[in-house]
């Protein structure tokens, strides 16, 4: 890991007027600038450092982190401290092999339990989704795929499922937009989107997982592409 460095982040403070408890508004935040590489992969998490930033004190800096841990963004090294986790290729293909696996899943449940309006809800966000890929709106693409694949999972009625895909996605969230600039990866997943939502409005649960599982793999390969190609400084050690 890297040393003790802690970078001019200059990082919001905590608006203490939100509903949520401050616990998770410290680790939201904390969360946002590590997918957004503001902490970067290797930088050590310093808690007073983040604390004062932050406009909080250490208790839940120090709860953040360990749940950022649980999330696999961050890992704790012995009599070192917490630091901002990189990803080797391995790491993203065995993320990438467990997605698969579970989103397939997910996919599968939902063709059998979706109800007509979250059929409708689908349709709408494919609309808006196609939209945001003629205009190149990066950070709003992932926005909408992000309310997609919500609506997807909750349709499966498995919300244990829908935790643990959504860590899985976090963890790899940092690679999204710079793969999406690929040319014709956004008009493609757009149409990978498209297919899956036919299958599940037809409830047609083996198209459902195949297609949900298709469309992994598809961003996997764009993916690692990028990586081989050395398109990507997200802190991937090769």
């Amino acid at each position: 890991m890297g040393g003790t460095r802690l970078s001019a982040l200059n990082l919001s403070p905590i608006k203490l007027d939100n509903y949520k408890p401050l616990r998770e508004l410290v680790f939201e935040s904390l969360r946002a600038a590590i997918i957004e590489g503001l902490l970067r992969p290797g930088e050590r998490l310093m808690e007073i450092q983040l604390a004062e930033q932050l406009g909080v004190s250490r208790t839940p800096v120090r709860e953040a982190i360990r749940k950022l841990e649980l999330e696999g963004l961050v890992v704790m090294m012995p009599r070192k401290g917490a630091y901002v986790a990189g990803l080797s290729i391995k790491d993203i293909s065995d993320v990438f092999e467990i997605r698969k696996a579970l989103e397939g899943l997910a996919a599968e449940v939902a063709a059998d339990r979706i109800s007509d309006e979250e059929i409708e809800s689908l349709e709408r966000l494919l609309h808006r989704l196609a939209e945001a890929g003629d205009s190149k709106n990066y950070d709003l693409f992932i926005e909408i795929d992000s309310e997609f694949h919500s609506v997807l999972f909750q349709a499966g009625r498995n919300d244990r499922l829908s935790q643990m895909i959504n860590n899985l996605r976090e963890q790899i969230h940092r690679f999204r937009s710079t793969s999406l600039s690929m040319p014709g990866r956004m008009s493609a997943a757009v149409e990978e989107h498209r297919k899956i939502v036919e299958a599940v409005s037809q409830h047609d649960v083996d198209a459902a997982k195949h297609l949900a599982q298709e469309h992994i793999e598809n961003a996997e390969n764009t993916i690692m592409e990028m990586i081989r190609n050395g398109e990507t400084d997200k802190g991937v050690d090769q």
